[in-house]
């Protein structure tokens, strides 16, 4: 095992590079500023850094949306410290004012102008590259490159992007569909090399500055752990040049839940396993090894892709309407033996829309009720069966994107009817709905799941209670046999990736999860996640949440994480505080050692009136260190803290408001998203002598525990 810390239950702080602040550094986080970090971690008795994804995402600003499984991002590249830079020359000493021009930038208020600094970056960058470029730094390259199959045809992608103005891939003019020496001839192309080489040129810099900052970690015996977003953008290197990898004919998401009634649908492409396992599952076993450059520990996002993973037609807008895969489906000929017809399996899987709900939308939305008009918008999605008052879909109707596109046609070709602003969309939406109503999922020729919630359609109503009855079984026993595969083919992906690679894996095993998920992940030893908001028993009425000391040994425990509210905007708005006190009041009693100073509750007098017994409204600083001082007695391997948490504990660096400590809303775009930047420099927290000892009181309940 690569991991420094071996079995030690250990402390570790959470953070996105891009977030860091530091004296040295530019308007974003640098790869250097990971030492400093670095020694943060370790005065404050921490043995783990874990960062989010540092892929090449271009100027998009989330870390999830990768042009590459490989390829890092130039804009953590500190432009002063490339060797490059420190030539004694025009070109370096143009690049090094450049970097002083774009550090000096003020930003978006306090977070991270993402695409402002990436072009102004790779401007620099460029102007450097053509104007330092030697003999010896081609050398280097070539020989740099030999080692690392995946950087050529990345190279050429991203400049081919360039060159077609920043499209996806599918839209180029030319070489959407290269073959496979595309990447090699286009590369020794007299009108293209020196363009790819210096996007490769970035990439063999930006490694060795990241190498070289996890080397300075792994000495102060600092573990680095990485974040491998399991699913690629369709819109990526990998995806445009090694296409058979990829189904993309389907999109990622999830199904429908509480947070989501309407499901997610990410837009990725699903991977062809069968492919994957031809080869070997060489992609993921290239990718790891990859990572293990940089990282001791990686963080599998999104685990219970490799078991199953919620599959979209590329014609869905939302998650919806989607199924499984792997899954065993339901067949023709098995719902036929129910003594199903044709004309029942029908009605069961595809949506039979009454007249009069066609007509309520239409009237609701604004527009002119007519249902068989050619010209009318409800004849541009529905056909009358027979003469009956009930509508199908066209066939040409694939998914709930066909619908806009069809209504915005007919608004755009009837721009002289009256319309009211708004009316084709408020349509469309329930038109979409119309399309959800249907018991079973068509989801190849054939092949059937049932719709996410199947008893809740109108067909379903329709069935007598012989039919529901023998139905309801069938999907049991098919789900039953999923379950069985699923636990197959997650077992046997995990087992080859952890094999691959000495590095230490942990599992973010969010959302609902099958019962064969935390039994492969203890068989392989991979720690998964338990998040304190959501980590509770949902079989009991209230939920309540799971004490600290019953969290299992191989997870990994945190307060809150990159797409939820931060701890004290949760203790806010959403958390049974006067639980949560009473379960970190349980913890401090049940360990009371470093819990005596002045800035914590009073706990030689258990159940006398001193004690804190009701929770305050909100966090403060002495609060904060209360809670985490709790979560430190957890059982789990790992507590991992988000750098927002941790700040907290200080009354001068903590974010005056809670709600700037967010990093993502899931489900919105544009905002602040994924600009979130520490307020101080990593040389004032070092400086904060107050923090360092409160950090060092929640790891100190950490480093003496064993497993």
């Amino acid at each position: 095992m690569k991991f420094a810390n071996g079995t030690r239950n250990i402390c570790g702080l959470v953070a996105p590079l891009s977030a860091l602040k530091s004296d040295l550094g530019g308007p974003c986080g640098e790869f250097p500023d990971l030492v400093p970090l670095g020694k943060i971690a370790r005065a404050w008795g921490f043995g783990l850094v874990q960062l989010l994804p540092v892929n090449d995402t271009g100027s998009q600003t989330s870390p999830y949306s990768a042009l590459s499984a490989f390829a890092l991002h130039p804009l953590y590249i500190r432009i002063r410290d490339l060797p490059e830079a420190k030539e004694p020359s025009a070109a370096a000493n143009a690049a090094l004012r450049a970097a002083a021009d774009i550090d000096s930038e003020a930003g978006e208020g306090n977070g991270v102008a993402f695409e402002a600094i990436y072009a102004r970056k790779i401007e620099a960058l460029k102007a450097l590259w053509n104007a330092a470029a030697s003999v010896s730094a081609a050398v280097e390259l070539d020989a740099w490159c030999k080692t690392r199959l995946w950087v050529k045809p990345y190279a050429c992608f991203v400049e081919l992007k360039r060159r077609n103005g920043g499209k996806a891939w599918w839209e180029w003019a030319d070489h959407r569909n290269p073959e496979p020496g595309f990447a090699e001839f286009f590369w020794t192309d007299r009108d293209s090399a020196s363009d790819c080489r210096f996007w490769a040129w970035l990439q063999m810099r930006a490694e060795g500055q990241f190498a070289e900052a996890s080397r300075a970690l792994a000495d102060m015996a600092i573990d680095l752990m990485g974040d491998i977003p399991i699913l690629m953008n369709a819109d990526s290197a990998d995806v445009w040049y090694r296409r058979g990898l990829f189904r993309t004919d389907r999109s990622a998401g999830a199904p429908p839940d509480m947070y989501s009634p309407s499901g997610q649908n990410w837009g990725f492409p699903l991977y062809d396993w069968d492919a994957h396992a031809a080869e070997g599952y060489s992609f993921w076993k290239e990718r790891l090894v990859h990572a293990d450059r940089f990282y001791s520990a990686y963080r599998i996002d999104h685990v219970l892709g490799f078991f199953r993973i919620w599959s979209l037609s590329n014609r869905e807008e939302d998650g919806f309407m989607g199924s499984f895969v792997p899954e065993i489906p339901i067949s023709w000929p098995d719902l036929a033996a129910l003594g199903l017809s044709p004309e029942r399996i029908r009605w069961l899987s595809r949506p039979h829309v009454p007249q009069a709900k066609i007509a309520s939308a239409l009237s609701e939305s604004g527009l002119p009720v007519e249902l068989d008009d050619p010209g009318s918008p409800a004849s541009a999605l529905f056909v009358r069966i027979d003469n009956e008052p009930l509508f199908l879909f066209r066939d040409e109707i694939g998914g709930g994107k066909d619908i806009g596109l069809v209504l915005k046609a007919w608004e755009k070709n009837s721009a002289g009817s009256p319309v009211s602003p708004g009316a084709v969309g408020r349509f469309a939406d329930r038109a979409r709905l119309f399309w959800r109503d249907r018991t079973l999922y068509e989801f190849a020729g054939g092949r059937f799941a049932p719709s996410w919630y199947f008893r809740d359609t109108t067909a379903w109503a329709s069935l007598s209670g012989h039919e529901k009855s023998v139905l309801e079984a069938l999907i049991s026993l098919r789900r039953g046999e999923s379950l069985s595969l699923w636990e197959r083919s997650g077992r046997k992906i995990l087992k080859e990736l952890t094999e691959a690679v000495p590095m230490q894996a942990c599992a973010e095993d969010l959302g609902a999860v099958p019962s064969c998920v935390p039994k492969v992940l203890s068989e392989l030893k991979i720690p998964g996640l338990r998040v304190l908001r959501w980590h509770r028993e949902y079989d009991r009425a209230g939920a309540p949440y799971i004490p600290f000391p019953e969290y299992p040994e191989d997870s990994v425990a945190c307060p809150s994480v990159h797409d939820s509210t931060s701890l004290r905007q949760w203790w806010v708005e959403e958390a049974d505080r006067e639980a949560l006190w009473a379960m970190a009041v349980t913890a401090a009693a049940a360990d009371p050692g470093g819990w005596s100073d002045r800035n914590a509750p009073d706990m030689s007098n258990l159940g006398g009136a001193d004690l804190p017994r009701f929770a305050p409204a909100e966090l403060g600083p002495e609060s904060v260190v209360f809670i985490l001082e709790a979560m430190a007695t957890a059982r789990s391997k790992i507590l991992a803290l988000p750098i927002q948490d941790l700040l907290a504990m200080s009354p001068a660096l903590r974010e005056p408001n809670a709600k700037d400590e967010r990093i993502n809303i899931p489900g919105t775009t544009g905002g602040t998203n994924w600009r979130y930047r520490v307020r101080p420099t990593l040389e004032e927290i070092a400086a904060d002598g107050a923090l360092a000892e409160r950090a060092r009181r929640v790891s100190s309940k950490r480093n003496d525990r064993r497993d």
